[in-house]
């Protein structure tokens, strides 16, 4: 049985009865061209000649193959003959000239194509090339570089080079010219070469709010000032302390070595890995000058907040380089410092060892923090070991009488053995050097050549602002809470 449908007959079984909106037609029906149709469908006509040789399928494809060889022989000029073409008409004449002018010609065939024109007694020959009236050129002052020898370097005459630098040194000091600062200047015409160009321009920047321009007004030159304005606005950037306040504090926009100072300032008055949660709020405020140029210059930290539950922890910095609070008071009480900003993965005491599979005395804290972290000096003291040390990996010791703290599993260290180093300095980053599992600070603290739980160790000391210094402190922290977040 066969079924008919839109693209012709398939093949199908059972009687005649309409399936999916198809007639099924008995094969009696089916009129000889149908079938003829469909035996032309279902042959193989162009088999593999490769496979099977000797089969009919085999045969069959090399008949079609000769009747497709045979049919266009028959249908071709033949092998003897030429197809004829338009040939286009030969070129003469004028028509030949321009066309041989504006063509290529190889030198084999003595080609001598395209058109030239020759000198006129028009054309005098010169003796030399002649100059440039006007030479605009930059040059950049070197590290240890004078600025009368940055000019003569780029063409200016001795003379002109000393009057320059005397102008522009009672303007500013020549010594806090920034190495690297580009000068622009234009030479004009000399009389020959064997001069040095006179220094007709020259202007450049000589300090954030102040650009120097020099130039030459007849036989002399003369110099002027462009003051440029500055806009003082602090910067102040707030944010989630999330997983890591370090990492919230830089991903705000603040530079590494501002958070760093905060967090510095901050592990003298709170334990942040304990105290801290990611749902508290921070806020920097740094110094900020924006000029009417467009470059802006970040400055030193000078606020820290922390709001952690409801709670508020204020510092600011004042004139003698010391944090206070915004009450004017400065102190230091409760636990030791914290090292790193992370949580606490493991404390002190008995516990199963990671890697050694056993339970074993653990004489520190285990601080988990991201890699390359800022490791701070939990107090001030002087470096007794800085290096590797078996297990502990990168490790350094510090020093300060009856009490030692050590740092391991370091990624770098930033310290040197003998050294003396502050509280909150920074001392290494954090790593998985050593019998570690993964990033990491392992914190040790000795008392009396004893390990002892860091947890245990507090400190306290206490100054107080008074009188006009207070007045003036309480007036900065009001200016500083005043600027609105991300004022520019």
């Amino acid at each position: 049985m066969f079924q008919r449908n839109d693209h012709g007959l398939e093949q199908a079984g059972g009687t005649a009865t309409l399936a999916f909106g198809r007639a099924l037609v008995p094969v009696a029906q089916l009129s000889p061209l149908d079938k003829l149709r469909i035996f032309i469908a279902r042959t193989d006509w162009a088999p593999d000649l490769g496979s099977q040789i000797g089969s009919a399928a085999w045969w069959r494809g090399a008949a079609t193959c000769a009747a497709l060889c045979a049919a266009s022989y028959a249908l071709s000029p033949g092998f003897g003959r030429t197809i004829m073409g338009d040939v286009p008409a030969p070129l003469a004449g004028q028509q030949w000239d321009e066309a041989r002018a504006q063509s290529i010609g190889p030198l084999a065939w003595g080609g001598n194509t395209g058109q030239h024109m020759a000198a006129t007694d028009l054309v005098a020959p010169l003796a030399e090339a002649p100059e440039r009236p006007r030479i605009e050129l930059a040059a950049m002052l070197g590290q240890g570089d004078s600025f009368p020898a940055m000019l003569q370097r780029a063409g200016v005459s001795k003379v002109d080079a000393g009057t320059a630098a005397q102008l522009i040194s009672g303007a500013i000091a020549l010594g806090t010219i920034k190495p690297g600062t580009r000068v622009g200047m234009t030479l004009g015409r000399r009389p020959d070469k064997t001069v040095a160009r006179p220094l007709e321009e020259l202007s450049f920047r000589a300090s954030f709010g102040l650009a120097l321009s020099v130039s030459r007004a007849g036989n002399a030159l003369t110099l002027a000032r462009h003051e440029i304005a500055i806009d003082n606005t602090p910067l102040r950037l707030e944010g989630l302390v999330g997983r890591s306040l370090y990492a919230s504090a830089r991903a705000s926009g603040a530079p590494a070595k501002s958070v760093e100072t905060a967090l510095k300032t901050l592990a003298a008055h709170l334990n942040i890995g304990r105290d801290l949660s990611p749902a508290d709020t921070f806020t920097l405020i740094s110094n900020q000058a924006r000029a009417a140029t467009g470059e802006v210059q970040l400055g030193d930290l000078q606020f820290v907040g922390i709001n952690h539950g409801g709670r508020k922890t204020e510092l600011v910095k004042w004139t003698d380089g010391q944090w206070y609070e915004a009450s004017g008071q400065t102190e230091h009480k409760g636990d030791m410092g914290m090292p790193v900003a992370g949580r606490i993965s493991s404390g002190f005491g008995m516990r199963m060892h990671p890697l050694l599979g056993f339970m074993r005395m653990h004489k520190g804290m285990d601080i988990a923090a991201a890699w390359g972290t800022p490791i701070h000096a939990a107090m001030a003291g002087t470096v007794q070991f800085a290096g590797r040390s078996s297990g502990y990996g990168n490790f350094v010791k510090l020093s300060s009488g009856a009490i030692a703290t050590g740092y391991g599993h370091m990624s770098r260290i930033a310290v040197r053995g003998g050294q003396h180093v502050s509280q909150g300095e920074v001392i290494g980053y954090v790593g998985s050097t050593g019998m570690s599992t993964g990033p990491h600070l392992h914190w040790e603290v000795w008392k009396n050549g004893v390990s002892v739980n860091p947890r245990n160790m507090s400190f306290s000391s206490i100054s107080q602002l008074s009188g006009e210094a207070l007045r003036e402190f309480k007036a900065k922290v009001a200016a500083l809470l005043s600027v609105k977040p991300g004022a520019h």
